[in-house]
């Protein structure tokens, strides 16, 4: 095996992802593995791509989104890949920003009933 390449295996363990995880992103053609016979060989396109989709994932974007981003760079190349990144961060970072202000409104809420019932105890 070359230096440059992970077996299924070892793409696994490298981002600690389940064989079933692995199998089903190349199912949705997130992945595109070389493979010689059942042998299947991740190289550093793959192993890229695998780290974009994790990130992604991590960001909040969906399956289909990452998908549909990764083939831009294959139809119509890494401007138009990046001003379509632009649009997608810009919209996930309004969705993000919005969570977290319903999530510091639900965090002074429950302080400010748990400071209720603590002062209901101590009369």
């Amino acid at each position: 095996m070359a230096e440059n390449r992970l077996t299924f295996k070892e793409m696994c363990a490298r981002f600690d992802v389940t064989p079933r995880t692995l199998r089903y992103y190349e199912y949705i053609e997130l992945l595109a593995p070389e493979k010689d016979g059942r042998t299947r060989f991740y190289g550093p396109r793959e192993i890229a791509r695998m780290t974009l989709i994790l990130r992604g994932r991590r960001f909040g974007f969906s399956l289909e989104e990452l998908r549909q981003w990764l083939l831009l760079y294959d139809e119509k190349g890494t401007r138009e890949q990046y001003e379509v990144w632009i649009g997608l961060a810009n919209r996930q970072l309004g969705a993000l920003d919005r969570q977290r202000a319903e999530l510091d409104a639900t965090i002074v809420e429950l302080k400010a009933l748990r400071d209720e019932t603590i002062a209901l105890l101590k009369d």
